[in-house]
């Protein structure tokens, strides 16, 4: 039996029918109310992970996010960030930014999210990191000069944005020519087809395309049981099979469509080219 849930169908139905700002301003709404509950419990992470063939060293506390961690960089490793200018967007719980500007040693990573209880939250938890700063942002218009960064990344949270072309155009505006962006996210065929033309669009050159549906899917079945234990302990039963639905546990519509193909998990690297 699918699950879904009722909250989840109600607000998969107005996403559908509303006009796209109203759907953003739907998807604000509920990642400030993930920023506020319990769901998660601890973890800095809301991403579907990634099970690597490339060894990771992580340190012990960093150990329990590793499916997660895996992820993150997996999407930025073969890009030189270390005494960069970096922009995150969309950074959820700030787990992916902090470990990224520890590890890689960025000059400054800046990481804006939609929910400004998001990156309130961030700030505060990760204040001692002092090469890491969090603000609230909007991707399809953001507040920042041209040319500014050299590695902008996102890591799956393009998919609740009402316009890519907006934000492609917005991700190359902020890039320094040679800069280098970095995208990975959930499609069907037809929504990898429409990023992929926005990117286009926008002035981007491809670098790197990839599907890595295997490997999200393998972290999905690792992580399942721990995520209906959080999911299960942190919410009521009324929103719980929304939230099991965002998280993608088993038995999900999202799970299920890794399963049969209809839904792929993808990676790209883009460049905006010298002048």
């Amino acid at each position: 039996m699918v699950r879904l849930g009722i909250p989840a169908r109600i607000f998969a139905t107005m996403l559908k029918l509303l006009p796209g700002s109203v759907g953003d301003r739907m998807w604000r709404w509920w990642y400030q109310r993930l920023a506020k509950r319990d769901a998660w419990g601890t973890l800095n992470f809301m991403n579907y992970g990634f099970v690597d063939d490339k060894a990771l060293t992580l340190s012990e506390e960093d150990e329990k996010s590793r499916l997660f961690i895996q992820l993150y960089n997996m999407n930025i490793r073969e890009l030189d960030l270390n005494g960069k200018q970096v922009l995150e967007v969309g950074s959820g719980r700030g787990g992916g930014a902090s470990w990224i500007a520890r590890t890689y040693k960025p000059k400054m990573l800046t990481a804006i999210d939609y929910s400004p209880q998001a990156a309130k939250m961030c700030s505060r938890k990760f204040s001692n990191i002092t090469n890491l700063k969090f603000s609230e942002g909007n991707a399809m218009k953001m507040n920042f000069e041209d040319n500014s960064f050299d590695v902008v990344y996102n890591v799956e949270s393009s998919h609740c944005y009402s316009n890519m072309d907006a934000f492609g155009r917005e991700a190359f505006r902020v890039l320094k020519p040679g800069g280098k962006f970095a995208w990975t996210d959930f499609r069907d065929k037809k929504g990898l087809n429409q990023v992929h033309k926005a990117l286009s669009s926008a002035g981007f050159k491809p670098v790197k395309d990839e599907e890595i549906t295997k490997q999200v899917i393998t972290a999905l079945d690792q992580i399942n049981e721990e995520k209906e234990t959080l999911i299960k302990k942190g919410t009521g039963k009324f929103i719980r099979r929304s939230f099991e639905t965002f998280a993608g546990v088993k038995g999900t519509p999202v799970y299920d469509a890794f399963q049969n193909g209809s839904l792929g998990y993808y990676h790209g690297i883009f460049q905006k080219p010298e002048i």
